[in-house]
């Protein structure tokens, strides 16, 4: 039996300030080729000296894709690479590099009609992308975006990136490691305002609090709270993520779940449908790098 922590993230994002510091101004004074570039190189010391996430992408392609041993050798360096890749890029947006880069929309029209009607709205992510691209989507609407999430990261490591960054996004963060009530509550008075909450819906840090449910051919444990609030507060619901494409280009995909608003069960089956079928089509970019399924 696995250690039941191996399931939780940390909410910690690898890497020490000196690789941020590197490149961050390898983007600056090189340029974005040659911190890609270089990318390439730290990536192969990735593969052994971070073995809880080779080990979790490896069961990843070969398990869940059903990958031959060779393709995912492969595979496992080409997963890191673009991991690697939306690094940089949250780097280099936040440095102001926008125009170095293309974005392109899905069902862009009708997530406009839902984030600018009356209600707040509850949107829910996933650890795949980039979903801080959005920064440069959101625009006006940063000002309305509450984020829920655990802020763990390294402080010295936060302080390079936002010393370094000309992104002036309004989002504001709901720090989900607080008292219960007081998180329910600055919730509920945001979609009360027509806010939008943001949670990403993959990742949890109590066992006590989830949903099972299944994914990718097998069980898989998923935070019953994005799903319970959506269902209790009665908003409009949308599934939102950032995928990295060819040439630089970042494509915005929304969806909205068809039933179930009111039933967390349902809206979680709709979601974890959702991301299976976005994972077909961006199979590199799950970025839990953990044991996800506890196999």
């Amino acid at each position: 039996m696995s250690n039941n922590n191996d399931r939780r993230w940390n909410g910690k994002s690898r890497g020490g300030r000196f690789g941020y510091l590197f490149f961050v101004y390898s983007i600056k004074w090189l340029g974005l080729g040659f911190a890609y570039g270089f990318l390439a190189f730290i990536v192969i010391y990735f593969i052994p000296f971070a073995p809880k996430a080779t080990a979790a992408i490896w069961k990843y392609n070969r398990g869940k894709r059903r990958l031959g041993r060779l393709k995912s050798v492969t595979e496992l360096y080409r997963h890191y690479y673009i991991f690697g890749q939306t690094l940089i890029d949250r780097m280099a947006l936040k440095a102001g590099l926008v125009e170095r880069y293309n974005f392109q929309f899905d069902n862009y029209e009708r997530f406009l009609e839902i984030i600018d009607g009356r209600q707040g709205v509850v949107m829910i992510g996933a650890h795949v992308g980039c979903w801080e691209t959005g920064s440069v989507f959101f625009g006006k609407y940063g000002k309305k975006i509450n984020i829920v999430m655990l802020d763990n990261e390294h402080k010295r490591i936060k302080r390079v990136i936002e010393d370094n960054s000309e992104d002036e996004n309004n989002f504001k963060i709901i720090p989900v490691n607080q008292d219960p009530l007081a998180l329910i509550l600055q919730i509920k008075e945001a979609l009360d305002n027509g806010e939008y909450i943001c949670f990403n819906g993959d990742r949890y840090m109590n066992e006590k609090e989830t949903f099972r449910t299944r994914f990718m051919g097998a069980e898989a444990l998923m935070p019953s709270g994005p799903f319970k609030i959506a269902a209790k507060c009665r908003v409009p619901v949308v599934f939102h993520y950032a995928m990295r494409e060819k040439n630089r280009t970042y494509r915005f995909i929304f969806s909205e779940p068809a039933l179930g608003h009111d039933k967390p069960v349902a809206l979680l089956e709709q979601y974890a449908a959702s991301l299976e079928h976005l994972l077909e089509r961006y199979p590199r970019q799950w970025f839990n790098f953990y044991n996800f399924w506890n196999e």
